[in-house]
């Protein structure tokens, strides 16, 4: 790990049950991917796949939760890569982190079978992208579209395993459109909402490889209080490591 000291910081995730060396400016993992890992229905020893690590929160997150997973994971970024292997290594899980793109199908065969897949993909196809390189490759789609980011997860995942995404609400019907051009069903659809009666900016999308089920829209999840705070229900989630809707 050659990244200088001052150009990262340590936070924690989980009430402190997960570390994450993470870059002190560009993009930095929060309350995506501790969402994202938590509805993602691993049971332990499966094997997991995520695309897109960034320094690894997701997967750090993931593995707290559900023991004895094996996790691979793909990150573009040679910087976020190694992140991604340290933070790993520090949290005593066993990863295999690879620098690589979603565009590299070989990469996605080689990495499976795998029980489950899931990402945090950059989510705008247009518009003003933010400063910074690494910021800007995480949110906005300069490559491989969503589909792509899909498909990648698709070819590694085993039959009646599970796909799961983050994204913003406007973006939930793209990305229906593309798990089910991948073969996906029983697609499942969470809403997050900032506050009761406040329109949901972010929702959770889980489908099964292969699965013909009707898609369910699961009760949505509060996050925040009139005042601010964190409701019960998220602190549930965001410190005591709580699963998302048990598959």
């Amino acid at each position: 790990m050659t990244t200088p000291p001052e150009d990262y910081t340590e936070d924690h995730l989980l009430n402190g049950r997960v570390a994450l060396r993470q870059p002190r400016q560009g993009f930095r993992a929060g309350l995506d991917a501790v969402l994202l890992a938590a509805f993602v229905p691993a049971r332990p020893g499966e094997a997991v796949l995520e695309a897109g690590s960034g320094s690894g929160a997701a997967f750090l997150c993931l593995g707290a939760r559900v023991p004895g997973l094996g996790i691979s994971a793909v990150e573009r970024e040679p910087a976020m890569a190694a992140l991604a292997r340290d933070n790993a290594a520090r949290a005593g899980l066993s990863a295999q982190i690879e620098q690589g793109d979603v565009a590299d199908l070989a990469l996605a065969r080689r990495l499976g079978p795998v029980a489950h897949g899931f990402a945090n993909p950059p989510y705008w196809p247009g518009g003003t992208p933010p400063p910074g390189a690494i910021r800007r490759a995480a949110t906005h789609e300069a490559g491989p579209g969503l589909a792509a980011w899909v498909e990648f997860l698709a070819i590694a995942i085993s039959p009646r395993g599970s796909l799961t995404l983050v994204l913003p609400s406007a973006r939930f019907d793209a990305a229906v459109a593309a798990l089910r051009g991948a073969g996906f069903g029983a697609v499942e659809l969470l809403p997050l909402w900032p506050r009761l009666g406040v329109p949901a900016k972010r929702v959770l999308l889980r489908a099964r490889k292969g699965a013909r089920g009707p898609a369910r829209v699961w009760p949505g999840l509060v996050l925040h209080e009139a005042d601010g705070r964190f409701t019960a229900e998220a602190e549930a989630i965001l410190r005591d490591a709580a699963q998302l809707c048990p598959a």
